[in-house]
């Protein structure tokens, strides 16, 4: 099915969507010898982990890598060139996806990580300077920690962490006391990858603003849930990754306010990010090259833009209107279970659901789904701070895409109550 009979669709297909993704109609634990098993079928809710890949992505990618392929920006000859126009055709293609004022705001990553390492060592590094704060939040994902905390290390700056209420709502209040002239630079998620909080970031980053206050967000399930304008926001740095948006691992995404980035100095050498080398002394490119050093991730640029025609294709208000209709009818089914807590109930929280069950470890909890084809994530979601403040040591996680079904739904709430009978 092409993305042109998606967008054709009078209304949200799912089983047509779904007939995109090979992988929803394989059967998990089949077994064969004395005891087969036929399996059962895949019920897959770990989207916010990492999407599955509908074949656009999959044909696009392997249609350049066996038929296309040849690397990039340096040859004259015609497969150099074309492969060319087609990555730099897909940096215009997030400029437009994300509404950056510019394609030269685009740098190409190897993952939001590595976008937010990028900005930490590069802008943090420069600008930064003993004493200086940086806020977070209390919700963010470990790659929106870490960097930072290295760069602590470094040269001694102040890390401020805004608080979240008991639904797991962003503390603006809080957020405005914490900034001072020492301020530097806000971090925060713009999606909560725990609880689904959708945080208001244009507001974050004019309570910054005001004070002069650059404000970076991690969209990494944002950019899967809604439609992210990183002007309307005002957003100076914005980053996310192209695996969760129903495209490959090994990529990501920065914007940044082309002011800013040219100010920056590179995050890493080699070639293609220069414009003179000699012994003597180095020369760099302008913005987006500068960053972007060494032959860069190809097919995977091809395959975001694949993800990214296809989701727009479908599009992205029907996406969100569909994921909102599991999410609250996932959410009423779950709650009746006796003494499953859910963890984050803020409103208009994007579509995935944590949650504990009493006496029972979320690993049990994977463990016993899964075997009723059932997959979920289960931990800390690299958000151990998170997990403190709710009081929990780790959690069990659905989360849904545009390709699951009301029918899932039930499946997953069925091998929930399967989990209490099994330690009942």
């Amino acid at each position: 099915m092409s993305v042109t009979d998606i967008a054709c669709a009078t209304c949200f297909d799912v089983d047509r969507i779904r007939a995109d993704f090979p992988q929803l109609s394989r059967n998990v634990h089949v077994r064969g010898g004395k005891k087969p098993s036929p399996g059962k079928p895949l019920v897959y809710l770990d989207s916010a982990a990492s999407a599955l890949k509908p074949r656009p992505v999959v044909d696009a990618m392997a249609r350049f890598m066996s038929e296309e392929y040849a690397n990039i920006h340096r040859g004259v000859h015609y497969f150099s060139q074309t492969a060319t126009d087609a990555f730099e055709g897909v940096r215009d293609k997030v400029a437009r996806f994300l509404n950056a004022p510019s394609r030269e705001c685009i740098v190409f990553t190897r993952n939001a990580t590595e976008s937010i390492n990028l900005v930490a060592a590069s802008y943090g590094r420069t600008f930064l300077e003993k004493g200086d704060e940086v806020v977070l939040s209390i919700m963010e994902h470990h790659a929106n920690i870490v960097p930072w905390q290295l760069l602590q290390m470094e040269k001694g700056i102040v890390i401020k962490v805004v608080p979240v209420d008991g639904d797991g709502v962003l503390d603006l209040d809080a957020y405005a006391r914490l900034l001072t002239d020492r301020t530097k630079l806000v971090a925060i998620t713009h999606c909560s990858n725990v609880l689904g909080t959708l945080n208001p970031a244009k507001e974050i980053a004019r309570i910054a603003h005001a004070r002069g206050i650059p404000v970076l967000f991690d969209g990494s399930q944002a950019v899967v849930h809604s439609t992210v304008d990183v002007q309307d926001i005002d957003a100076d740095f914005y980053v996310f990754t192209a695996h969760k948006l129903y495209g490959p691992t090994g990529l990501g995404v920065l914007y940044g306010k082309f002011d800013l980035l040219k100010k920056m100095p590179p995050y890493q050498g080699g070639g293609d990010m220069i414009q003179r080398v000699s012994f003597e002394g180095t020369t760099f490119k302008e913005p987006p090259m500068r960053f972007e050093p060494g032959t860069p991730p190809i097919s995977e640029v091809i395959g975001l833009g694949a993800a990214i025609d296809y989701v727009e294709g479908i599009g992205r208000d029907a996406i969100a209107a569909h994921e909102h209709d599991l999410l609250n009818y996932a959410t009423q089914q779950l709650s009746q279970i006796e003494g499953l807590r859910i963890v984050g109930t803020a409103p208009g929280k994007a579509a995935l659901i944590s949650f504990t069950l009493d006496g029972i470890h979320p690993h049990d909890i994977g463990t016993v789904v899964d075997q009723m084809g059932v997959a979920v994530r289960v931990g800390q979601h690299c958000a151990e701070p998170l997990m403190d403040r709710f009081g929990v040591g780790s959690t069990a996680r659905a989360s849904f895409a545009m390709y699951n079904t009301r029918a899932e739904a039930d499946a997953l709430v069925s091998s929930v109550q399967a989990v209490k009978e099994f330690f009942g």
